[in-house]
């Protein structure tokens, strides 16, 4: 494992760039960079085991990992078990509680997309300063960034008498349902807390995230008049031409709105249909010379604010209920999925905090980044009830996809800002 750690650098902030860090940041920081190569080892140690969102054991084994690491440095560790219905393994919690300063709320996810049944990539090591693995980057290299930064704090003696709840859900690429039950303690842990850091792939080193887009989806059902394909136009237009005219009509009418995107992923139309929603599957038949009495289209709908959602709801029933094509019916119906994060006064006070540290780190100032370029995730089921941030996990590209990659030269400075950031906000 020697050539494992030929990259690394010892990350020593010069006296001039470390003037607003005081004695005991410091200590931090080195008890970060001499904990460096162990963090990389296990890293790699997780990475290693597959814990896509339904492999139920391998999520419970990198739980298992974490939560060893956290109980040495004195956090009590607790795993919420879902019921079976949900087929999730669980959530890892692992906390303590003090009097002194903010109580932060830290979150990462010991899940990936990667099933046992895709291609395997273990860890592997591409340049003296980037390696690959599933879920390498989103996001185990966050969850590893967490772990580090709070072991340094606590090797500094700066962990005592805080109130600090690091929180990584078993199922985030993939919640279960009913969200109340898969996030409930989630949700209710989170409100007694004063501000939560989210660890998702961070977007270099000067953006973090004030807001994520929340994900819901709509489903489209359209009936026609079924006759003979010689007769279109004069005995009706049929479920398929009334579909794509409301399909293009969304497009027309709300594709130009900033932050907001609606796509259909399934379209089908025939003369019978039958749509399995379990799978995503649809099993059809029809004749090119039939007009199509049934067409089905679901799609998804993401958005920044709560107001911009229901907007485009309204608008999109507009577009369903007027207009119709001669004999074709349609309705449409829509149903939650996660919310928004929304950017707030609060979330943007938190930008300066990280600013302020990573110009103390050298690291320059940092910005928010903009919110339509981040998904929805687990950070939004709490940001009404508490101050948030996210992106403050590990560097790197291609999550999701075979080759996934983690930028390991940025990874040491990562974990000193979330150390530093985690001290200045606790002694608030």
């Amino acid at each position: 494992m020697r050539i494992l750690f030929l990259f690394i650098f010892c990350w020593t902030v010069s006296i001039g760039k470390a003037q607003k860090l005081s004695v005991t940041e410091r200590n931090i920081i080195d008890a970060v960079n001499k904990n460096l190569p162990q963090s990389i080892q296990l890293l790699k140690e997780i990475v290693d085991i597959n814990s896509g969102t339904l492999n139920t054991a391998g999520v419970r084994k990198v739980g298992a990992v974490l939560s060893n690491e956290f109980t040495k440095i004195g956090l009590a560790t607790e795993w919420i078990e879902l019921p079976d219905s949900l087929n999730r393994a669980g959530h890892l919690v692992a906390f303590q509680k003090g009097k002194k300063g903010k109580k932060l709320f830290l979150i990462g996810h010991l899940d990936t997309v990667f099933e046992p049944d895709m291609p395997a990539n273990p860890f592997a090591m591409l340049t003296k300063s980037t390696a690959t693995g599933q879920g390498v980057n989103d996001m185990k290299g966050g969850n590893i960034i967490i772990l580090a930064a709070l072991q340094a704090l606590a090797k500094a003696g700066a962990l005592e008498d805080v109130t600090v709840t690091a929180y990584f859900t078993g199922d985030e690429e993939n919640a279960g349902y009913p969200r109340s039950i898969s996030r409930g303690d989630f949700i209710d842990r989170a409100k007694d807390h004063d501000i939560a850091l989210g660890f998702e792939t961070a977007q270099g080193l000067n953006t973090v995230a004030t807001g994520r887009r929340g994900a819901s989806s709509w489903q489209l059902n359209v009936t026609g008049k079924q006759a003979h394909s010689a007769g279109v136009f004069s005995n009706g237009y049929g479920a398929i031409y009334e579909a794509a005219r409301i399909i293009n009509a969304f497009r027309e009418q709300l594709s130009q709105e900033k932050f907001l995107t609606f796509n259909p992923g399934i379209f089908a139309g025939g003369s019978e249909m039958i749509f399995d929603s379990s799978n995503s599957k649809t099993v059809l038949s029809g004749k090119t010379n039939i007009i199509a009495p049934v067409t089905y289209v679901q799609g998804d709908l993401r958005f920044l604010t709560e107001e911009q959602k229901e907007k485009a709801r309204l608008k999109m029933k507009g577009i369903v209920a007027s207009n119709n094509l001669p004999g074709t019916k349609a309705e449409i119906s829509f149903w939650d999925g996660i919310p928004s994060m929304e950017p707030s006064a609060g979330n943007n006070k938190l930008v300066k905090e990280v600013s302020n540290v990573s110009i103390a780190l050298g690291m320059g100032a940092t910005y928010a980044g903009d919110p339509g370029s981040r998904g929805a995730g687990d950070i939004s089921y709490i940001a009404k009830y508490v101050d948030c941030l996210d992106g403050l996990g590990a560097a790197g590209y291609g999550a999701h996809a075979p080759g996934e990659v983690i930028d390991l030269e940025s990874f040491g400075k990562l974990i000193q800002r979330a150390a530093i950031l985690i001290y200045r906000l606790t002694r608030e």
